[in-house]
């Protein structure tokens, strides 16, 4: 009942469609114009970054099956490192944001320098880690030798090459603080053009490049992004919106600002950590009920992390509107992005879980053939569903929390709400026969309650914040 009501309060506030601004009234579609301008390019980005991995599987698929699984480890680990070391982008992101939002602009210059100068700094030593541990790295999956000889491989080039990796989320972050989510999406769609030829050629030795085998998937992405650096650099370098890499104090790295970006990156790093160990533990617990429960589970996260994305991108629009609203010290245009933001995310993700509902065999059936799995699968996915509209608020809500500058509250509920579900998930196999459906039964139980949490803290910010204006 308390979460109905917070639900009820909420999409009551979504109607309100007029904000306080600078100059007087700003009309809803305006804000609306600027939440959906800086949401689709980080949905396509989201979405072409993770068609990456799906392209290079693909073209090492012609080597064989150990080849296939031996990409398949070394990209489990990357995904789980991506996923932390793209979190450490929110730090500049809202820095840059507020600053910019503040009309400080030789500030804003100096935290977007500073924060690539400290990404350079920091991932030399991740790198040197990841030559030494892949082999290491790798064992803890107990693979079969040849597979586990593909892998460490792949992870060598992979975690070596991660200065790359790491420059281009600060990067990304820092344009994005500033307002511009095209660039990193035109950037990594160049980027991805390059990867499929260069994968291609080095995989199987055309075009005049050397057959390298599996391991040249690893080499095709690393050069490929090393590119979209250059260019990312490029546009830092002439500038955005006044952030330039050219302008503000000098080349020096400044413990102070390092501090300042990982105070907001940190926790937002933890955070993506704490579930993805949570969603790894829960693939634990499945594996034990079976391989088709197993494989249909495997689907059913397959299509949640697609559904995921337009709630990424609507997050990610809320920390950056919300960001520049603060720095502003117009906090409540900050609250009424944040709610259009939201309305938006649960429209399309509404929408696609609506697909997924009415559409649950036919997709299940898109992956596999066995009548036991598509069965499964469905029921899953139907739960998957109806949980969309509460996953649309917890992204944007914790999105928007994070544009004020506080990353710790977010990291915390998400965290509990992860391992809560784990927690219920496990009960519900254990001493039920509710099987792959307990699993994401459990998702709907705590999801309400999660957002609720979010949504019901940054109104409480929004409120002290405009009192203290």
């Amino acid at each position: 009942m308390l979460c109905y009501h917070g639900l009820h309060a909420f999409l009551k506030g979504v109607g309100e469609l007029s904000v306080i601004a600078q100059e007087g009234q700003v009309h809803s579609e305006g804000i609306q114009r600027r939440v959906l301008g800086l949401a689709w390019p980080v949905i396509g980005e989201n979405l072409l970054e993770t068609l990456l991995g799906v392209v290079d599987t693909f073209l090492v698929a012609g080597l064989g099956a150990a080849a296939i699984a031996g990409v398949g480890t070394a990209l489990q680990v990357m995904f789980f490192l991506i996923s932390a070391l793209s979190a450490l982008s929110v730090g500049a992101s809202v820095l840059v944001a507020q600053a910019y939002g503040a009309g400080n602009l030789e500030e804003g210059s100096s935290l977007a320098r500073q924060s690539i100068i400290w990404s350079f700094l920091l991932s030399v030593p991740l790198a040197a880690c990841g030559l030494l541990f892949s082999r290491h790295i790798v064992a803890l999956f107990g693979v079969e030798p040849d597979v586990a000889h593909i892998a460490t491989e792949y992870l060598h080039v992979s975690l070596a090459t991660v200065v790359v990796l790491i420059a281009l989320f600060i990067g990304g972050g820092v344009l994005r603080g500033v307002g511009d989510s095209r660039t990193p999406m035109i950037v990594t769609s160049i980027a991805n053009v390059i990867n499929v030829f260069l994968a291609y050629g080095l995989i199987y030795g055309h075009m005049g490049l050397p057959r390298l085998g599996a391991v040249g998937s690893a080499w095709g992405t690393f050069i490929a992004r090393s590119i979209a650096l250059i260019m990312l650099l490029a546009v830092l370098w002439k500038g955005r919106h006044g952030i330039s890499f050219r302008h503000g104090s000098g080349w020096m790295p400044s413990v102070k600002v390092a501090a300042n970006v990982m105070r907001i990156g940190v926790p937002a790093a933890m955070e993506q950590v704490m579930i993805s160990a949570g969603f790894f533990v829960l693939s634990v617990i499945v594996a034990h009920l079976g391989t088709d429960i197993l494989a249909a589970y495997r689907i059913t996260f397959t299509a949640l992390s697609f559904s995921f994305l337009p709630g990424i991108g609507f997050a990610i629009a809320a920390t950056t509107l919300v960001g520049q609203s603060v720095g502003a010290r117009r906090v409540r245009e900050g609250e009424s992005a944040a709610r259009v933001a939201t309305l938006w995310a649960m429209i399309w993700m509404g929408t696609i879980g609506a697909v997924l509902f009415l559409g649950a065999e036919s997709i299940m059936g898109l992956f596999s053939q066995d009548p036991e799995v598509v069965g499964i699968g469905a029921s899953a996915l139907r739960l998957v569903a109806l949980a969309q509209p509460f996953w649309a608020i917890e992204f944007v809500q914790a999105g928007a929390i994070r544009g004020t500058g506080d990353t710790w509250y977010p990291m915390v509920v998400n965290t509990l709400g992860m391992w809560g579900t784990v927690a219920i998930s496990w009960a519900l196999v254990r001493f039920t026969e509710l099987s792959l459906v307990g699993v994401w039964l459990s998702f709907m139980v705590l999801s309400p309650l999660i957002g609720f949490a979010l949504w019901r803290y940054f109104v409480r910010r929004v409120r002290v914040a405009a009192a203290l204006h």
